[in-house]
């Protein structure tokens, strides 16, 4: 029997990689002959870098780069030598989680430390690049960190006008031609779930400007000031498409890395499930793992354990898919209408929140949780 697990982390307990083997583990306490494929699963936001680097025999690399708010900061990101693949989540250098709630205004925050970790990448030979741009703390358009990848952005005397949200209306001449030689050789893949353009009453300052610290006034400003930047750069180098679904993804990022990098933006599961190349196993699989710490209307939703089954039926309509969780919201049943015929929260009694999150537990519950279904389950045929 062909068994294929790809379980997304169980948020402050297991990682992907550790309950995926935990479950494999478990189906063998069982069925000793099952043979088991165990694949890394994120959504393309948190957690994507830990479950790709681990899922592929990676290693994090870490180093200083300019936070969100100009100050310097410890980052990281996952490289994956032997395909010359770094993963990075922006969240890391340039997140919301990385300010202070007093001090969100965008701006003052800039993505110039995403470049960074960029650059750090490539010069180290990462020459494939998969980036989560959730999370962000910036509207800037990407300017900082196309600065710090060699776009230069002057004043009207040519002095260099700044990398933050605040210096967007500064900005009278872009200059791609420095853009590092190396990032030119290089491929990006963007984990992008947002659709919205770049400016406009659905673009990202207006939609997203207010949760990371906008005022009316400020929204305002920035929305114009994005605005007239995407026309100069139309007018003065023929490049960019402003009104190009994900555009407005992260402050504008989604609109730097269209027009100014080789790069495309995807789905986040679609991307991951791509990179794992999760279709190859599925098309021998009699039966599908997958699931997350919590099942919820948001699992349903499009969130990776759907993603995963959604996958395996468009491979097979027969296959059966079976989901474990920490556990289960009350509206959990919708995700038996989006692939996942069943799943199972795995604890067992009722304990605290910080006992259950203990990895110890969760091992343990996930452990008896599988071996009790496939006990069930063992001599039943999965496709009928």
């Amino acid at each position: 029997m062909n068994i294929v697990i790809a379980i997304d982390s169980f948020k402050g307990s297991l990682s992907s990689i550790e309950a995926g083997n935990i479950t494999a583990a478990a189906i063998h306490d069982i069925m000793p002959d099952a043979n088991t494929q165990v694949f890394p699963l994120a959504d393309g936001g948190e957690g994507t870098v830990d479950a790709l680097t681990a899922g592929f025999g990676g290693r994090i690399v870490e180093t200083a780069v300019t936070g969100p708010l100009g100050n310097k900061i410890m980052s990281r990101y996952g490289f994956i030598e032997a395909s010359h693949t770094a993963v990075i989540e922006m969240a890391d250098a340039a997140g919301i989680t990385l300010v202070p709630q007093e001090q969100l205004n965008p701006l003052y925050t800039t993505t110039y430390g995403l470049g960074e970790l960029i650059l750090h990448a490539a010069e180290n030979g990462c020459r494939r690049f998969i980036i989560g741009i959730g999370g962000s703390a910036t509207n800037d358009c990407g300017i900082g960190m196309l600065a710090a990848l060699g776009v230069r952005f002057t004043q009207a005397d040519g002095s260099e006008a700044g990398i933050f949200g605040r210096s967007l209306a500064d900005i009278a001449v872009i200059d791609n031609s420095a853009l590092n030689l190396v990032i030119k050789e290089c491929s990006f893949r963007i984990a992008c779930d947002v659709t919205n353009p770049l400016y406009g009453p659905n673009g990202c300052s207006v939609v997203f400007g207010p949760q990371k610290g906008a005022t009316p006034e400020i929204v305002k400003l920035m929305d114009t000031a994005i605005h007239e930047l995407a026309d100069k750069i139309q007018a003065q180098l023929g490049i960019g498409d402003a009104s190009a679904p994900g555009t407005g993804a992260a402050g504008g990022l989604g609109y730097a890395f269209q027009t100014f990098l080789p790069a495309r933006l995807e789905p986040g599961i679609s991307l991951v499930l791509d990179a794992i190349h999760l279709d190859a196993a599925l098309k021998t699989a009699d039966i599908v793992i997958t699931g997350e710490g919590r099942i919820d209307l948001q699992t349903a939703m499009g969130k990776a354990p759907v993603g995963v089954a959604a996958l395996a039926k468009k491979i097979d309509s027969t296959v059966r898919t079976l989901a474990f969780c920490g556990c289960a919201a009350k509206e959990a049943g919708a995700v038996n209408d989006s692939g996942i015929d069943a799943y199972f929260p795995i604890l067992h009694e009722v304990v605290s929140l910080d006992e259950a999150l203990r990895p110890e537990n969760a091992e343990r519950n996930l452990r008896q949780t599988v071996q009790q279904v496939f006990r069930l389950l063992r001599s039943r045929d999965f496709r009928s």
